[in-house]
């Protein structure tokens, strides 16, 4: 989720934090960087981007009954850059075990999921109270999602969920 946002040089568009951490990393950003982005237009409606192109605007109940259909979506953007990259890192958005959302989760386990990647829970010690934080985390992860966690053990491909305090 992004208000402001970048065109690449194919003219598609891209959150401007993607774009950094494209250059970061000393590449080209590119729109799959950034497979949905959504675009706060006020009053829990935002402005949805798949793949770069506008597909509509829609509530916040619009979005979550449409996030399901972008799951091949993902799943192909996912082993396209896996493929063309020795190292992919996919950076979740809120918290992986926001147990209101995870029926429809995309963005953390969810997408882990899609990517059979592994998993590891990052949490901010200045913000205060991390480590209830992260145990929290890890009791409202079901079985399947603490695998996920401890898979990071054995493989090379990860996803980065970021957990911090409002």
């Amino acid at each position: 989720m992004a208000l402001n946002s970048f065109i690449t040089k194919e003219g598609l568009e891209m959150g401007r934090a993607q774009v950094s951490q494209a250059e970061a990393s000393g590449l080209e950003p590119i729109a799959d960087m950034n497979p949905i982005l959504l675009k706060p237009s006020g009053n829990h409606k935002s402005q949805v981007i798949v793949r770069g192109k506008v597909v509509g605007n829609m509530s916040s109940v619009e979005y979550h009954d449409y996030k399901l259909q972008l799951m091949d979506v993902l799943k192909e953007t996912f082993n396209e850059l896996n493929s063309k990259y020795d190292i992919t890192v996919m950076e979740g958005a809120g918290s992986c075990a926001e147990i209101n959302l995870k029926a429809r989760d995309i963005s953390n386990m969810g997408m882990a999921q899609i990517a059979d990647s592994p998993v590891i829970i990052v949490g901010d010690i200045d913000r205060g109270g991390v480590f209830a934080s992260l145990a929290g985390t890890m009791l409202l992860l079901n079985e399947e999602e603490r695998k996920i966690v401890e898979k990071f053990k054995k493989d090379n491909t990860l996803s980065l969920i970021h957990i911090s305090e409002p």
